[in-house]
């Protein structure tokens, strides 16, 4: 058996030729850039790329699947610098550049689902101090009114520290596309209450939002208390109001609990005291601060295998750090997904510019979604 220190030197050895011959191969790929470049020819050639990874998996022997994958890296890192020299994606980048640097404030329209009190209100004024909250049933009537330009802006619940994502507007960003423009985290904290006349002792259901009843999840169980959901916690406080009923509370916010006469009956419920909501801005007109740091997109992938490994690598290669991913099957298309992804970085950025131009031309079902500041 031979000693380590012989097998090190021999591969420090190995690594100085790989390094070497790894700068030549990328010198070889700039060059078939500007060629590809000046004859017009699209970066990806797909069947070149599968015929290189079929032969070198053949001759891989005991460490097939490891030489594909440094293969396809190396695919990846060529196609990258490509990309670079032939500046794909001009529709895009004209999108980037023309988009305006300022949300406006005074007098614009803003929607929220809910009604005056809910947590989406809250949200709205705080966002949008100077504009008009105007309240709707559902998180779809919210997009409906930002469609049809009965309100310049709406403003919607994506994620709460305790109990994750709201689905149902995670499925209606997919399926209208709009920009998001804005986004901030709001601290959540609710109350317990109920009539003027009712103590804590009397109370045996509670009625509040699904997401709510998540987050107050153990409070619930410790009381033993009957949990119904109902359409959002300002609901709750008004329908508590309305009812009359000296053994029903409603969980909700403190400004709901004043908004409609209740007491509060016990205070700070969340399972969490770091409960937190994170609201995001939709537009169908695109607005990108210059210190925007967050860009969200959506994507389809190829149904072939390693996709998503591939593209995933591509923020890794690139620096980029990715926060969300959500995904979604498309109707029709069996077993094939839409997925919604968060990263930090800003468009202006080469970088980010190059990466977003090459997802938007190799991957189906690419939609720009925005870039912008969370506070």
């Amino acid at each position: 058996m031979r000693d380590i220190t012989e097998i090190r030197a021999e591969i420090n050895e190995i690594d100085e030729k790989l390094l070497e011959l790894f700068k030549r191969r990328m010198a070889c790929s700039r060059d078939v850039g500007f060629y590809k470049k000046e004859n017009n020819i699209p970066v990806v050639d797909e069947n070149r790329e599968k015929e290189i990874l079929d032969s070198v998996y053949e001759q891989g022997g005991d460490y097939k699947a490891a030489v594909r994958m440094i293969f396809a890296e190396m695919m990846e890192m060529s196609r990258a610098i490509q990309y670079g020299i032939t500046q794909t994606g001009k529709e895009l980048r004209e999108l980037i550049e023309s988009a305006e640097e300022s949300l406006p404030q005074s007098g614009v329209k803003v929607a929220y689902m809910g009604i005056k009190g809910a947590n989406g209100h809250e949200a709205a004024l705080r966002l949008f101090p100077e504009g008009e909250a105007l309240a709707y049933k559902t998180f779809s009537d919210v997009f409906d009114a930002v469609d049809s330009g009965e309100v310049s802006f709406g403003v919607l619940p994506v994620e709460n520290s305790t109990a994750g994502s709201v689905s149902a507007v995670y499925d209606l960003i997919l399926k209208h596309r709009f920009y998001i423009v804005g986004a901030m985290d709001m601290g959540i904290d609710y109350c317990l209450a109920g009539l003027k006349q009712s103590e804590l002792c009397d109370i045996e259901k509670v009625i509040t939002h699904p997401q709510s009843i998540s987050q107050c999840e153990k409070y619930i169980a410790a009381h033993n208390l009957e949990a119904v959901p109902c359409a959002n916690t300002a609901v709750a406080a008004r329908d508590t109001a309305r009812e009359k009923r000296l053994n029903l509370a409603a969980i909700c916010s403190y400004k709901a609990c004043e908004e409609y006469g209740l007491k509060v009956l016990d205070n700070h419920i969340q399972d969490s005291s770091d409960n937190t909501t994170r609201f995001i801005i939709i537009s169908k007109k695109l607005y990108i601060p210059p210190n925007a740091d967050k860009i969200s997109l959506c994507i389809s992938l190829p149904h072939v295998s390693g996709s998503l490994y591939s593209v995933l690598s591509r923020f890794n290669y690139l620096g980029f750090n990715l926060t969300k991913i959500e995904s979604r099957p498309i109707a029709g298309k069996g077993f094939e997904y839409l997925f919604y992804l968060d990263f930090t970085g800003n468009v202006h950025s080469e970088n980010a510019k190059q990466l977003l131009c090459r997802l938007s031309v190799e991957m189906p079902n690419f939609s720009f979604l925005g870039n912008y500041c969370e506070e």
